[in-house]
């Protein structure tokens, strides 16, 4: 499976580089972080260094602190129910506000 993310900082209106984000996977009822990565200058994380994903429950939690006076983190479940797919899983974040959709 292949994962890929996008954020974009909505109040600025471009992509917002350098973001940290970590990849966690749910066992036993508890995260643990499996991969993290930086986002590029356009806003995009591709590669999770070889990070294995098969089918479960997973989170991306990105460090929004200093792009939200709000929201310091922002963590985003999702299931990943076929592996041999590709998941993209963009954030667009405002001061106050953010969405997250499965995206292609």
């Amino acid at each position: 499976m292949s994962l890929s993310t996008h954020v974009l900082d909505a109040a600025r209106g471009r992509p917002a580089d350098g973001v940290a984000v970590r990849l966690e996977r749910r066992e036993d009822g508890a995260y643990r972080k499996i991969a993290e990565a930086r986002t590029d200058a356009d806003g995009r994380i591709r590669d999770w260094g070889g990070a294995e994903i098969a089918a479960g429950t997973y989170r991306l939690v990105f460090d929004t602190e200093g792009l939200s006076d709000f929201y310091p983190e922002v963590a985003v479940a999702f299931v990943v129910d076929d592996p041999g797919r590709h998941f993209h899983v963009p954030l667009l974040l405002s001061p106050y506000a953010y969405s997250t959709y499965r995206g292609s």
